[in-house]
């Protein structure tokens, strides 16, 4: 990644006049100005609404940046902006290279034009020759993958075909910078990975700015994340630190419009387990050990004190998140396809009613690689817990194989049903863990194989 900015936003405001009424609008225009030609102070007939207000970051040259936020608290108005199809009230922005952008559906296709119209209309206003359109045309259609459509007015098109061109376009314009919108939400799933595969092709060398309501795209492909609320700039730092601070806000405000107050930000020998029937075992792990192979993970204890990222109503604290292996001795290193146990501990403050404790295993970048929790297991027998005891949940699995990196595990436990819940304590990282060494070298993680084998076909 290059120290160049290519973004630049300083102190940007965009504001907006609402008008009670159409009548207003008319006074606006002439009152004041009759008012200041005598001295007198000029009256408003509006409110203001400041979309956006005293925006400042960059954006670097090769940098992949997310864009987080609520509905309306402003991400749509600054991609418009930084594209200048918006002109701000106040502040500044610039962009250097050529700028290709994906905003609202469809925006600027004309929708009397036919697919291959809007294709050349699009592609001169992005800068590039109808000559050498012409020669990209037969790829750009092939891309889209909407057939005969091509040749039909873009207004009876679906939302997906609209996405569908107007990414085609995108990916065709040799930009320096894209721009995108949520438009990965819509169009089914084959064409969206053929989307994302494009987009991390194209962070190689492009510089790409992505708004999304998808956390797990924003962790996946973003190195750096912006969170807007109320059109000001409230984060902006580590992709997944930024969103989980946002989730644990937005737990929160979920729940206080419930009556429910929730608080975010920092704080402060059984019998051994067998395999059961149900158990899946690859036998190609029993051989890696024994020849020093696999994949050896890490793994790192629970500090309370260390617990840094958090949220929760504080009916209940974690105390203690712990893995051990089919024995119930704590581990500190495991291999991929052993036998292990998560044990999550939460001591009750008050008392309360279907406890649920749960678990998600992330890798570095924030992504949920799996997890579960108690609420199927007792659901015909719902737990309810009482002020001063402790309680203690457990995960029996077999460890994945992972690929070499870091990962930790979000401990959670909370009160109600699946539905209609509460999240009394939640904690980000409670346990780290990191692969050392791994026989896996592509995807995110390895399960068991029931069976593999090569026959030679008659």
């Amino acid at each position: 990644m290059s120290s160049k900015s290519v973004i630049r936003v300083d102190k940007l405001g965009k504001r907006y006049e609402i008008y009670a009424q159409p009548k207003d609008r008319l006074k606006q225009m002439v009152v004041p100005r009759l008012k200041r030609m005598v001295g007198m102070h000029p009256p408003e007939y509006f409110r203001e609404f400041w979309a956006l207000r005293g925006v400042s970051f960059d954006v670097q040259q090769g940098e992949t940046v997310a864009i987080i936020g609520q509905n309306g608290s402003g991400k749509s108005t600054l991609l418009q902006l930084v594209c200048g199809t918006l002109f701000p009230t106040s502040g500044e922005v610039s962009v250097s290279g050529r700028i290709a952008a994906l905003l609202e559906l469809g925006a600027g296709f004309n929708p009397e034009f036919t697919g291959e119209e809007n294709v050349y209309l699009s592609g001169l206003l992005y800068g590039i020759e109808q000559d050498e359109l012409a020669k990209r045309f037969d790829s750009i259609v092939a891309f889209a993958e909407i057939g005969d459509f091509i040749n039909q007015p873009v207004k009876t098109y679906s939302s997906g075909m609209y996405v569908r061109l107007a990414f085609a376009i995108a990916a065709h314009v040799d930009a320096d910078v894209l721009v995108v919108d949520e438009a990965l939400s819509v169009g089914d799933v084959r064409f969206t990975q053929k989307c994302m595969r494009f987009l991390r092709e194209f962070q190689k060398t492009g510089t790409l700015l992505f708004v999304s309501h998808d956390v797990g795209a924003v962790t996946s492909l973003c190195s750096r994340a912006i969170w807007l609320d109320h059109g000001e700039l409230k984060m902006d730092g580590n992709a997944k630190e930024t969103v989980e601070a946002y989730l644990a806000e937005q737990h929160a405000l979920d729940r206080g419009a419930l009556g429910v107050s929730v608080k975010v930000g920092a704080a402060k020998q059984r019998k051994p387990r067998k395999k059961t029937e149900l158990d899946v075992v690859d036998a190609r792990w029993e051989k890696l050990r024994a020849q020093g192979g696999g994949t050896q993970i890490e793994v790192f204890e629970f500090d309370p004190e260390q617990a840094d990222s958090e949220f929760g109503a504080r009916g209940a604290s974690i105390v203690d998140a712990v893995l051990v292996d089919e024995h119930g001795e704590q581990l500190k290193l495991v291999h991929g396809g052993e036998l292990v146990e998560l044990r999550i501990t939460a001591e009750l403050h008050a008392a309360l009613d279907g406890l649920i404790f749960g678990f998600y295993l992330k890798d570095r970048l924030g992504q949920r690689l799996f997890g579960d929790n108690t609420f199927l297991a007792t659901l015909e027998d719902a737990l309810s817990g009482e002020a001063g005891k402790r309680y203690r949940a457990s995960f029996l699995f077999r460890m994945p194989t992972l690929p070499v990196g870091a990962y930790s595990v979000d401990a959670a436990v909370a009160s109600g049903t699946q539905q209609d819940h509460t999240q009394q304590h939640w904690v980000h990282d409670a346990l780290t863990l990191r692969a050392v060494d791994s026989s896996m070298r592509h995807g995110l993680v390895g399960i068991p194989m029931l069976d593999i084998a090569i026959s030679e076909e008659e």
